[in-house]
């Protein structure tokens, strides 16, 4: 138990301890003189959850990994170790990167079977997670890890709209959360925002107008104004009208933003929601999916000094609510079929075996195989909450 501990406590150490751009180095170098590592390698899944690539020094000296039919997906998608073996009496430890829910990538660890036999999986996963932490931290210092997520160059728009993103998941003991947007390497005004503290859960969809650069400003003002105020300790509906002044005073009416805020209480899984615009919520409960309707009132900025109304329901445990923005419901089809409600509630049915987190990915699948080979004109935003409740 000892030699267990002192081999942990010195990984950990090591990652601690490392300059930002050098936690690859470090976690090599300690799982090489403590666990015998063979060879190891972090991959970090790309902006449109589709491979995995690989973390090294530009030019990269390895291929992306596949996020789906591949060992490592397949540990990025369950969230669970999976080994295989390889020849010469090694096997490869496949382990997933996530910190509180929020999925970063895998660390692949190739390392004689002994070790494995020994037990040193489960501290190869607590190896893991350590890593995901020191990388989430890393990324205020270096860009090594931002780069090595891109598959393509993002647009400028794109690069700002993820800078503003809390994770694309994350977990607590009451919910389970997932989020994507799409094109996204070239999304511009679609966007989400999360807290969490230990009585509430705010959820924030939005989906700005405009294209471009202008889209995502004006995104980037609309929710830094909402964040603004609700680290003010201000409710959801005078959140929504401060935000709506900000914007007014900056565009005056000319451009405007539409948002679903809800405030959920944890303990009851009551929760206050104001509706200022076009993102829908859609519930899955006990087999069957409903739109649930709030009462329409006017986006962010569109005219002075809006008041907001908060309405109230229930979620109840096993419940689960998907969010979705205009890109998707008004999709058409090559022969100008819009994408509409049932395609979506077949999809919701279709994924209610995924986890959260896979589920924004899965729907999006379908979108893209709607709308056919044209190139998207606007940009799609799926949410996904299991709530569980207390």
């Amino acid at each position: 138990m000892t030699t267990i501990t002192n081999r942990f406590v010195a990984a950990e150490r090591a990652l601690r301890t490392a300059a930002p751009h050098r936690l690859l180095d470090e976690v090599r170098r300690v799982l090489a003189d403590q666990y015998a590592a063979d060879s190891v390698e972090l991959f970090l899944a790309d902006y449109g959850l589709t491979v995995l690539q690989p973390v090294s020094v530009l030019p990269h000296t390895l291929e992306p990994v596949p996020v789906h039919n591949s060992p490592a997906g397949r540990a990025f998608g369950a969230q669970e170790p999976h080994v295989e073996a390889c020849s010469g009496g090694l096997v490869r430890a496949h382990l997933p990167v996530t910190v509180r829910g929020d999925r970063l990538g895998v660390l692949t660890v190739t390392l004689p079977d002994g070790e494995h036999a020994d037990g040193a999986l489960n501290e190869l996963a607590d190896i893991a997670e350590v890593l995901g932490h020191e990388v989430v931290v890393a990324e205020r210092d270096t860009d090594l890890y931002l780069q090595a997520r891109r598959r393509d160059r993002l647009t400028l728009a794109a690069e700002m709209q993820w800078q503003l993103l809390p994770g694309r998941s994350c977990a607590g003991p009451e919910y389970e959360l997932g989020a994507q947007l799409e094109p996204a390497y070239a999304i511009f005004g679609d966007n989400f925002d999360w807290c969490a503290s230990a009585d509430r859960l705010s959820l924030y969809v939005t989906n700005g107008m405009g294209e471009g650069i202008e889209a995502s400003l004006l995104t980037n003002l609309a929710l830094n104004a909402l964040r603004n105020a609700r680290r003010a300790g201000l409710s959801i509906e005078d959140q929504a009208a401060l935000a709506d002044q900000a914007v007014y005073a900056h565009y005056r009416g000319r451009c405007y933003l539409s948002v679903l805020m809800l405030d959920f209480e944890l303990a009851t899984g009551r929760v206050r929601a104001v509706d200022a615009g076009s993102p829908q919520m859609l519930r899955l409960r006990g087999g069957a999916v409903e739109r649930v309707p709030f009462e329409a009132q006017l986006p962010l900025g569109m005219f002075e000094e809006t008041d907001y109304v908060i309405q109230e329901f229930r979620a109840e445990p096993g419940d689960r609510l998907v969010f979705v923005s205009d890109g998707v419901y008004d999709v058409a089809s090559p022969g100008g079929e819009a994408y509409g409600a049932d395609a979506l509630a077949r999809a919701i049915q279709s994924t209610r075996l995924l986890p959260a987190a896979e589920v924004p990915r899965a729907i999006l699948r379908e979108l893209t195989g709607h709308r056919g080979p044209s190139t998207p004109d606007d940009d799609a935003l799926v949410v996904c909450l299991d709530w569980r409740g207390r």
